[in-house]
């Protein structure tokens, strides 16, 4: 069977559920993990999206910032829904699922802060939040569970790979690119014995980007993109890795988000 999981900080889920519902609709991922959804979990859409055949859903929500949430065709059982930082920011939920009757996997969704405009810390507190927060994510294993695989999607708001970017040089002092951000990310996933499931699938060499400015009048053409959208996963299911999809043309979509759905299939 394949089974697709699509990540997407959607910047405001009300405001943009006809382009989600439109998504769901032509695309049919068996799960989608939401990030910014900028809604208190009492006026979340679900009726919506269970309308869309999406009857399992988990929310984390806040008035107007932050937010994540897990739509789901199969069965969820809660993880938790982790303070990272100890601020109160809903920025992480983690569940359980199985695509198959058998197999059991846990789903950490992420939205990790944007740091701001200015990294560094003693100017600017926003970017000390993000390196903590980020920091705090290196305890976090893929292989936590015992005869559990895991999967970590959502908005790291990190680009660490030189072709992640698309200009390396020119984003090295640039919140996102930066090398203490960069490392720190690497670090997340190396010590977490995590694998990145999109440059499995997409070559280091080639450009991958997941996120494209508003400010650009023309972004396109401008292709000034970066790649701050992840998915990791346990080292048992990269064999089950068989494609992913960045969806490039919801960037030009009514009302956009400056984020693009990004999908894996895996073949269970």
């Amino acid at each position: 069977m394949i089974f697709s999981i699509s990540t997407w900080n959607i910047n405001s889920v009300r405001l943009r559920l006809p382009i989600v519902e439109q998504f769901l609709a032509s695309r049919k991922p068996d799960v989608l993990c939401l990030q910014e959804t900028k809604c208190p979990n009492e006026l979340f859409p679900f009726d919506s999206f269970r309308a869309l055949g999406y009857e399992h859903i988990e929310v984390h929500g806040q008035k107007g910032y932050h937010g994540v949430a897990v739509i789901s065709k199969v069965p969820l059982s809660e993880g938790e829904r982790r303070d990272y930082c100890s601020v109160g920011d809903a920025r992480h939920l983690s569940v359980f699922f199985s695509p198959d009757g058998k197999k059991r996997i846990r789903l950490h969704n992420f939205y990790v802060p944007a740091g701001g405009d200015e990294p560094d810390r003693a100017v600017n507190p926003k970017f000390g939040h993000k390196l903590d927060f980020v920091e705090e994510m290196r305890a976090l294993r893929a292989d936590a569970d015992a005869g559990v695989s895991s999967i970590l999607v959502g908005d790291l708001n990190i680009a660490p790979l030189e072709h992640d970017v698309w200009s390396h040089k020119q984003m090295l002092k640039i919140v996102s690119h930066t090398p203490v951000e960069t490392e720190g990310l690497l670090q997340v996933m190396r010590e977490g014995n995590w694998l990145d499931l999109m440059r499995q699938h997409v070559p280091h060499t080639e450009k991958l980007y997941t996120w494209w400015s508003y400010r650009a009048k023309d972004w396109d053409a401008a292709d000034k993109g970066r790649r701050l959208d992840h998915i990791w996963s346990s080292a048992d299911l990269g064999p089950c890795l068989t494609g992913i999809d960045v969806l490039r043309e919801a960037r030009g979509w009514d009302r956009p988000s400056d984020h693009v759905p990004v999908t894996a299939s895996f073949a269970f």
